[in-house]
Parts: structure tokens; C-alpha cells; sequence
């Protein structure tokens, strides 16, 4: 068991989840239970598997957790990209986000691996 906190990748996206709340509060209304609710759950559901993830008692059980959070990245990097074709974000600040999503897609890959290699 680890504290969630101290990982590098719960870091980021931590810090990633913050910056699109801001982006997202111009988004228009009428996407308030839509894009916006969507893409700021997808990416507290990453910070939350890894928190999740950390406090199980094998590598395995936490494995599995870093693998939901990679897919709910992946579901962040789709809607970063719908909000940008629906011009609620611009292509400055959809590329900063989706270089950042793609980092953190990165780092979990890693975790997993060597979560992988621990448990066999």
C-alpha cells in the first residue's frame, strides 16, 4: 500500500483535472450535463482508480485499477478532441491538454507494466 499522493502520475492528473475545470466553466450551459460533466468525470475517474488502486493489498488488484484509469484517459483524450471540432476549446488549449493527457496515458502504461512484472 502506497499513498496515493506521493505518485508521480496521480500528480498529474490531479493537476490536469484542475486546469480543464477552469477550461470547462466556458463552455456554453446548455453542455452542462453534457461534454463538460462528462469530461471532468472522466478525468476525476483517473485520479480516483489510482487513489483506489494504491490502497489494495497486491500489485495486481492495483494493476487493474491503473488499467480503468487508462481507459478513462483514453476517454478524456476523445473529448478533448470533441470540444475542440465543437470549437469550445481552442487548438492552444486543446493541444496543451492533449499532450498532458497523452503523458499521463504514458506513465499509467508504465505503472501497469511494472505492476505487471512485480506480480509474476
Amino acid at each position: 500500500m502506497q499513498d496515493f499522493k506521493n505518485l508521480k502520475v496521480w500528480q498529474k492528473s490531479h493537476a490536469l483535472t484542475l486546469k480543464v475545470y477552469k477550461l470547462t466553466y466556458r463552455f456554453p450551459a446548455e453542455e452542462k450535463f453534457g461534454l463538460t460533466s462528462q469530461l471532468r468525470r472522466a478525468l476525476v475517474s483517473v485520479e480516483l482508480n489510482l487513489a483506489e488502486g494504491s490502497s489494495r493489498g497486491s500489485d495486481r488488484d492495483f494493476r487493474r485499477f491503473v488499467q480503468m484509469a487508462l481507459g478513462s484517459a483514453s476517454e478524456v483524450e476523445c473529448q478533448l478532441l470533441l470540444a475542440r471540432d465543437l470549437n469550445y476549446l481552442s487548438t492552444d488549449h486543446h493541444a496543451e491538454a492533449q499532450w498532458e493527457i497523452q503523458q499521463i496515458k504514458r506513465m499509467l502504461i508504465r505503472l501497469s507494466q511494472r505492476l505487471l512484472a512485480n506480480s509474476e
